[in-house]
């Protein structure tokens, strides 16, 4: 979604995250149910990716946090303590977390994502290789497959167009082989063109 009249006006058009001025969208992080507090804030497509865990976290990226913390807009300080606490094994995004403040109600609202209680890696279905696997991509089997259910047999080689991640489980994808919607582990095939 793209930034209404007020927001492009409260971001100067300008990632709050990262200063960026390219694609610019809305993001809007979950809030608790009480509150009444905008949970809104500008974002550009890196960032938008890395806090959606669907690109590995650049450290040199976010070193923007050691500024954007300080933002006067709560939602843009919580999304920074969130990211800070992904990165708290860099040094310097533990010193910028020893010296951010958020008051109680803030911090039960950036805890809500539970980035503070995990280790901050990212996992991201890859291919056989480990390059990273979207949806639409194009990947080639690197092994033949028998088709539980079915009298289908895969073979080496085949392309398979357009595939679809399973979103529950990293060493799955969806794609069509035949016409028919299978399921493939990503340790067999690669993708293509990597």
């Amino acid at each position: 979604m793209k930034p209404d009249k007020q927001l492009t006006e409260r971001c100067g058009n300008a990632c709050e995250l990262c200063t960026a001025t390219g694609d610019l969208n809305v993001y809007e992080i979950q809030i608790p149910a009480d509150s009444r507090e905008d949970n809104r804030i500008v974002i550009c497509e890196k960032c938008q990716r890395q806090i959606e865990k669907k690109e590995e976290p650049d450290s040199v990226h976010w070193q923007c946090l050691s500024s954007s913390m300080w933002s006067e807009v709560p939602a843009v300080q919580v999304a920074s303590w969130r990211m800070l606490n992904r990165l708290r094994h860099e040094s310097w995004a533990a010193d910028s977390l020893d010296i951010m403040y958020l008051d109680d109600d803030r911090l039960a609202w950036a805890k809500m994502s539970g980035d503070h209680e995990n280790d901050g890696t990212v996992e991201l279905h890859r291919d056989c290789n480990g390059a990273v696997l979207e949806n639409g991509d194009t990947v080639v089997l690197t092994k033949s497959l028998d088709v539980k259910g079915t009298t289908l047999n895969a073979r080496l080689g085949t392309v398979v167009k357009n595939i679809r991640l399973v979103e529950d489980n990293k060493e799955q994808i969806e794609g069509k082989i035949e016409g028919q919607t299978i399921v493939i582990l990503t340790k067999y095939l690669r993708k293509q063109g990597a």
